[in-house]
């Protein structure tokens, strides 16, 4: 019963996250890092969002398999399910909030920070219940494993959301003749996104006999 809560919780933070994408996508300022490179490749291919965030997360588990080889857990797998769920849950929040978006440059910033603070909440809720990651830091927990196990994971991070971003920006010009879905708003996604779901964490949480932060209101739930 434990393990179906933290699912739910899970699934509920991939929700929120999927309403961040479809709130920065309309606000014509640039997606996140993490969902650059599945934004440009819809732009080019026509494909719907979702459909490319399941492709490009389904090969970063293929990188991880491929990294980690005996290494990799079975359970690692279930990435994909989740990828799945979330990709799915992207086209659903894009069908919900339409065309919406608020005019002028102002009304853009405010769909952005609408946008992060959907993604915070979301990241608080799937990676506070420890279940497993989401295809991207699995990845890039893979390359750090691999090729710098003594750098802190968060450094490797960095690298990896750039290499990402680049890699979406030469996509983009090349195939679309113009910067598309990357713009200052990725920039602002990648700096305040951590800050504010730290926030929520630290006003939200409380720690545990473990010395673990938690997050009160679902946690507290989860081990019910």
């Amino acid at each position: 019963m434990l393990m179906v809560k933290k699912a739910l919780i899970y699934v509920t933070g991939l929700l929120f996250m999927a309403f961040g994408v479809a709130f920065s996508v309309n606000s014509s300022l640039g997606v996140s890092p993490v969902n650059s490179l599945p934004y440009v490749i819809s732009r080019i291919t026509g494909l719907d969002l979702g459909n490319c965030v399941i492709g490009i997360f389904a090969f970063y588990i293929l990188v991880q398999i491929l990294l980690l080889r005996k290494k990799f857990r079975p359970i690692d797998l279930t990435q994909l399910i989740f990828s799945t769920i979330f990709g799915r849950f992207v086209d659903v929040a894009k069908k919900v909030v339409g065309d919406f978006a608020i005019p002028t440059y102002p009304g853009q910033l405010v769909m952005l920070a609408i946008s992060i603070v959907f993604v915070a909440i979301g990241v608080c809720l799937y990676m506070d219940v420890q279940l497993v990651n989401m295809p991207m830091e699995g990845m890039t927990h893979a390359v750090n494993r691999v090729f710098f196990p003594d750098k802190p994971f968060h450094d490797i991070k960095v690298i990896m959301d750039c290499l990402t971003v680049v890699i979406g920006i030469v996509l983009s010009c090349v195939f679309l003749g113009k910067l598309d879905g990357i713009r200052e708003g990725t920039l602002i996604s990648a700096l305040i996104t951590g800050i504010i779901a730290r926030f929520f964490l630290r006003h939200l949480g409380r720690v545990n006999a473990q010395g673990r932060m938690e997050w009160a209101p679902h946690l507290a739930l989860a081990k019910k």
